[in-house]
């Protein structure tokens, strides 16, 4: 009961705060208002580049119903773009029965928003991490090397001994900049799953941008699909342990402004995986169509058909649909402040 009480308290005491900034953000302009309440200098390069980029969202945004950011953010300059992630999986290279990988962790300023600069931690410099895919048994070697200013680990979910868990003061434990490691481990169970790192604070490390989806396909494989990644995040921009922006794959309405294009009555499969920081849940919901639901991806049978999905911190599924209608189909976390400030998009659905 005390546990429970001190987490209502804390809820409470962060709807109540966002109850107040929300009611200044009723317009629907809720992410340049935000922006406008909270101090970002040193984020945006200044607070004359954070102001005009706040006055050019609300004077677009003013009564007009609009959906999304106004204004693109640059994906070359970010050094990866959302509509590539989304169908992105990194099998790394198979060598004398090993599948190999070589992660670098390193600091990278990325764009999250129009606008919107935020201090990143990266893997492969980028947020999420690359997706990494192996097949159920095969060997797997991870060799992790420390580029960035602070102490990092890569903690895998799944089975595995130990040593190869990359928790601070067991095997390798932290590794310190300028240092690497080798994580070696079979792969098992199959199933959709993520890795992050594990160094203390472990909020602030993995809020940082350092995590990514991890999928092993089972033996037998799965039914061809158009498969698609998403990683539900968000960004705290203030350092008040409060997100202000949200989104999946990073950049806040991003498959608004360009769809994620699909064919009608192809099989989707959607990995799903929730690594929001500082929110206790988050969802999954689309429009006008439902899925079949395969938590954590470890079984071969939905466990529900259904249009709304909630997932804890950590927390991962499989989605697989199709689209019986050609046309624009929204989807989005149902938590309204979520999509309001990032996190929605569409489906194109095409033939």
């Amino acid at each position: 009961m005390l546990q429970w009480g001190l987490m209502r308290k804390l809820w409470e005491s962060k709807v109540s705060r966002r109850r107040l900034i929300g009611g200044a953000a009723a317009t629907g302009a809720a992410l340049p208002v935000l922006h406008e309440l909270v101090p970002h200098n040193g984020i945006h390069g200044g607070a004359s580049t954070a102001e005009a980029a706040v006055e050019h969202q609300r004077a677009a945004h003013s009564g007009s119903g609009h959906l999304g950011a106004v204004g693109r953010v640059d994906n070359a300059a970010n050094g990866f773009d959302p509509h590539e992630l989304v169908r992105d999986f990194d099998e790394g290279v198979v060598r004398n029965g090993v599948r190999e990988w070589e992660i670098l962790a390193e600091n990278r300023e990325i764009e999250v928003a129009p606008g919107v600069k935020y201090a990143a931690w990266t893997y492969n410099g980028r947020v999420p991490g690359p997706t990494l895919r192996a097949r159920e048994g095969e060997r797997l070697r991870v060799r992790f090397v420390n580029g960035s200013h602070h102490p990092h680990t890569m903690h895998f979910h799944g089975v595995h001994r130990d040593v190869m868990d990359g928790v601070p003061g067991v095997g390798a434990g932290n590794i310190d900049p300028g240092h690497s490691t080798v994580y070696e481990f079979d792969a098992v169970p199959f199933g959709l799953h993520l890795y992050h790192c594990h160094s203390t604070p472990l909020a602030d490390h993995i809020a940082k941008g350092l995590y990514g989806a991890f999928v092993i396909d089972p033996k037998g494989g799965r039914p061809p699909a158009d498969e698609l990644v998403m990683v539900m995040n968000g960004f705290d921009t203030n350092f008040d342990r409060s997100n202000e922006v949200y989104a999946v794959n990073t950049v806040a309405f991003a498959y608004v402004n360009d769809p994620i294009e699909v064919k009608r009555g192809e099989l989707v499969r959607i990995y799903l995986v929730n690594v929001l920081e500082f929110d206790f849940l988050n969802s999954f919901h689309i429009h006008a169509n439902f899925f079949d639901y395969y938590p954590t991806g470890t079984k071969l049978e939905p466990r529900d058909f259904t249009d709304t999905v909630i997932q804890g911190q950590g927390e991962r599924g499989i989605l697989e649909l199709r689209f019986p209608y050609p046309g624009r189909y929204m989807f989005h976390a149902h938590v309204s402040e979520f999509a309001e400030l990032g996190w929605m998009g569409f489906f194109e659905v095409t033939g």
